[in-house]
């Protein structure tokens, strides 16, 4: 089981994905990552390591300490093995949108086929890296990540969580699940998305568990 983290409000977002990470870390993993929000219109700021959770703190600097949104993905490998590269988040070829998956979605390789057919460039093996790609595009058509998401999720098949940002939108993550956990948490001021209520238990005990097929857009 992956373990997933998303947070918006007026704290440091690194501080907080980085302990939701650590409190899922029991679910086992083989790599880890972040991906931030820094000034709207920029390329996300990302971090992406094989191996425990403190191979990601070592990489991280000071780009990643002004940002008040992010998600932060702890990876088991299905798609591709345990490597920096297919490692999540995956990110949009233009560098603002980045996804962070638990799942599987069964039918990635006819979505890569058609998707390198039209010009996307792909650099792992997974198959979230397809969700990424499509998600970029129908935001660009819809002009809205929700609704982008929303209009995603009817193309994929399978199981899955997913969270997306995107620079964008900079307070705003977009969640949705289906047959696999995702809650969000609470707070005042601030919000989380996680696989498990533990990864915000310290900062709110308020939590919503999305139902099957929803999808779920959070600000601070």
């Amino acid at each position: 089981m992956c373990g997933i983290v998303g947070y918006t409000g007026s704290n440091p977002a690194l501080a907080r994905v980085i302990e939701g990470l650590r409190r899922l870390e029991y679910r086992g993993y083989d790599s880890a990552g972040i991906a931030l929000v820094g000034n709207p219109g920029d390329p996300l700021v990302v971090a992406k390591k094989a191996g425990k959770l403190a191979n990601l703190e070592n990489a991280l600097t000071s780009n990643y300490e002004h940002s008040t949104s992010g998600i932060g993905h702890t990876r088991w490998a299905t798609h591709g093995g345990p490597t920096d590269t297919n490692a999540h988040p995956h990110i949009s070829n233009d560098g603002k949108l980045a996804v962070i998956h638990n799942g599987i979605i069964e039918n990635y390789v006819e979505l890569k086929s058609d998707l390198q057919k039209r010009g996307h460039t792909f650099s792992s093996e997974t198959d979230t890296e397809s969700v990424a790609h499509l998600l970029s595009d129908e935001c660009a058509k819809l002009g809205n990540l929700a609704e982008a998401m929303r209009s995603v999720c009817k193309q994929l098949r399978g199981s899955f969580t997913l969270l997306a940002i995107h620079s964008d939108s900079p307070q705003t993550i977009i969640g949705a699940r289906r047959n696999s956990p995702l809650v969000v948490g609470v707070g005042k001021g601030e919000n989380f998305l996680a696989s498990d209520v533990s990864a915000f238990i310290s900062h709110t005990k308020k939590a919503l568990e999305l139902g099957q097929d929803q999808v779920v857009e959070v600000t601070p």
